[in-house]
């Protein structure tokens, strides 16, 4: 048995990493399923989607849940809600998806679709939530070799339309600055 242990801080951001199992590139090809899974998790727990980045194979979010225990039921929920109404795309999709998670069930019963556990953070101060936003939107870059505002799955443009950034924050230059944030 694990000795992991989770905290919760009542009124703090939260920094959440999420990854499919063995990193299958599954999420932006079922980008809309995501969406849908935030959306009912946001009207069943009444969190603040603060910063969000999703790339093939996981996701980066910062959250405000209106209670702190919460956190951890609101990735269970958005994990559940993709793996419930994933449609594989192939001619016989449901059928697969079924045959996916039944074949890749461990004694837990978890699906094939997530890695087990996440990652969190417990935003501590403006500078920590700054740093945690910039890493979020520095991600495609990272990943993809993007611009920041060329990637459609991010709330880099909501961050520029609030004054956070410039529109050209990122330039490829800056890439040695960014990718030596310590986010410890």
């Amino acid at each position: 048995m694990s000795n992991y242990k989770r905290y919760y801080m009542q009124g703090h951001y939260i920094f959440i990493t999420v990854v499919t199992y063995n990193r299958q590139p599954i999420l932006i090809d079922n980008i809309e399923i995501l969406k849908a899974a935030f959306h009912k998790t946001i009207l069943k727990y009444d969190y603040e989607l603060f910063a969000v980045v999703i790339l093939p194979d996981h996701f980066h979010i910062i959250i405000r849940p209106k209670q702190a225990e919460d956190f951890s039921k609101i990735v269970g929920s958005i994990k559940k809600y993709f793996t419930y109404n994933l449609n594989l795309k192939n001619s016989d999709g449901a059928s697969k998806r079924r045959t996916l998670q039944n074949e890749s069930r461990n004694k837990r019963k978890e699906s094939n679709i997530w890695q087990r556990r996440f990652y969190d953070h417990i935003i501590r101060d403006d500078e920590d939530l700054f740093k945690h936003v910039d890493y979020i939107h520095y991600n495609p870059v990272k990943h993809k070799n993007i611009s920041p505002k060329d990637w459609e799955y991010s709330s880099f443009k909501k961050f520029v339309k609030d004054k956070w950034y410039e529109e050209n924050w990122y330039n490829f230059g800056d890439k040695h600055n960014i990718e030596n944030i310590d986010l410890e």
